[in-house]
């Protein structure tokens, strides 16, 4: 005869409305009282375990609509398959109940870290501050760290030169110590580094003189690196190994690389391209003609065709900048700027008048058009 499975809304006490901070609360409530280290009921691990499952279903959002759906055959007959109590781990926060309490690691199931195994040393960052030139040519730079290296001394052993370490006795080279501890919930291990070697595993009895026994100094470096043209201020350069040195063999550390470009008086970066605003006069706009524009690379000429009109856009081809990754190369783009001027001489003023005699005046010829558009747009009527 098969059992009937019981709601998992019932075994947690719960509504089916439930919030998760309500489901953490019961859960964490029930399994205080029907934990097997604490409740000697013979029926309290069968318990633990239902409400284990039960939330384990419920915290999940999709596991729990399904449930809601269809019921425990919405799960494919395997219950959510819950995690029983090997650990504190798979209680879904409930270890940190107990390291609340006791400052500890609970049942067993955590442990310390020690320190004597191999450990990778910490990667570092370094600023580098870059003109707009070198950012778009590339350059050799040197530049100085501080950072944390191996005792050239002692090489990381801690120890004089000569002199040995012995294994801790307290640990047994263990870098650890296990404690029982009772209480009201029964007897609980707690797992700490051993107060004699630190968690080393090994005491010494002669420390090097030059780190006092650390192992580590802080030192100044001078590192030399290749800067690839084409960099911007997102681009990262990975030095790989000169990071801080790792502890007990572990390897060093990595070293990035970023950068802080400077502007420019009046090239502007756009990704591969270069933009440029030129000056160009009303008679140069009007009749076309040539100019000379600066790049990245030099002076070139650039033919200005009649008629150019303010804002125009011309496109020198290959003088941007070169990707990183990748053999194109971006433009420059030169974008007219029309200058009107606003001092005139007698003279200048003069030609000006005479000139403007002789240009269609606003209305005339294609700009009729253009006062028809405006005209309709807004309802204007010539007089009659």
């Amino acid at each position: 005869m098969t059992t009937q499975k019981r709601d998992y809304y019932e075994i947690l006490g719960v509504s089916r409305n439930a919030s998760e901070d309500d489901l953490k609360k019961a859960f964490r409530k029930l399994a205080f009282e029907f934990h097997p280290d604490r409740n000697k009921d013979k029926d309290a691990e069968k318990k633990f375990k239902e409400i284990n499952e039960a939330y384990q279903v419920l915290s999940d959002q999709e596991k729990r609509a399904r449930y809601d759906q269809f019921g425990h055959a919405g799960l494919s007959g395997n219950g959510g398959a819950g995690s029983g109590f090997g650990g504190v781990e798979d209680l879904g926060g409930f270890g940190d109940i107990f390291d609340s309490f006791f400052g500890g690691s609970g049942f067993g199931s955590r442990s310390s870290t020690n320190r004597n195994r191999p450990t990778r040393g910490s990667d570092l960052k370094y600023s580098m501050d870059l003109d707009f030139e070198e950012a778009i040519f590339g350059t050799e730079k040197e530049f100085d760290i501080n950072r944390i290296e191996s005792c050239s001394k002692c090489r990381g052993s801690k120890a004089e030169p000569g002199s040995d370490s012995s294994t801790c006795r307290s640990c047994n080279g263990q870098g650890q110590v296990r404690r029982a501890q009772q209480s009201a919930f029964g007897q609980f291990v707690q797992v700490t580094d051993c107060n004699a070697c630190r968690g080393e595993g090994k005491t010494i009895t002669n420390p090097c003189t030059q780190c006092r026994g650390q192992g580590k100094q802080r030192r100044k470096r001078t590192i030399a690196t290749t800067i690839p043209a084409g960099v911007r201020e997102d681009t990262q350069i990975r030095l790989t190994g000169e990071g801080e040195h790792g502890s007990s063999g572990g390897p060093p550390g990595d070293l990035f690389v970023v950068f802080r470009i400077e502007e420019h008086p009046f090239f502007a970066r756009d990704g591969i391209n270069i933009r440029l605003d030129v000056p160009v006069n009303i008679v140069q706009a009007s009749l076309g003609g040539t100019i000379i524009v600066p790049t990245i690379e030099g002076d070139v000429e650039l033919t200005i065709p009649a008629g150019t009109q303010n804002g125009r856009i011309f496109r020198l081809k290959g003088k941007g900048i070169a990707q990183i990754q990748g053999t194109r190369r971006g433009d420059q783009l030169v974008k007219v700027n029309l200058r009107v001027p606003t001092k005139l001489d007698n003279i200048q003023k003069e030609l000006l008048e005479k000139l403007g005699t002789t240009l269609p005046q606003m209305g005339d010829e294609e700009d009729t058009g253009i006062f028809s558009k405006f005209k309709n747009v807004f309802g204007g009527r010539e007089s009659s």
